[in-house]
């Protein structure tokens, strides 16, 4: 009976420490704001652009288009040193 206990216990602790975790790691927002599409739109996709710029620099001559990232939502990123930057 005791180890059914101690084996409920540690289950319950187990789901607790998880849950608490999970809250801690909330998801974040992409931080590019545009994607390069590959090919004509049924090809693979890159979403680390942070300027148009750079987005059609890597379709040129490749064949493709850039379109704005669905998942940016330009809120300032924080730096290592604390301060924020706003996103280009």
């Amino acid at each position: 009976m005791r180890a059914v206990v101690t084996i409920l216990a540690t289950i319950a602790i187990l789901i607790a420490t998880s849950t608490i975790d999970g809250r801690q790691n909330d998801a974040q927002a992409d931080p590019y704001r545009w994607c390069a599409t590959y090919g004509a739109g049924f090809g693979s996709e890159s979403c680390y652009y942070t300027t148009i710029e750079q987005c059609r620099a890597s379709v040129s001559g490749l064949g493709g288009f850039c379109r704005p990232n669905n998942l940016y939502d330009g809120k300032p990123v924080a730096t290592a040193d604390g301060q924020a930057r706003r996103r280009s």
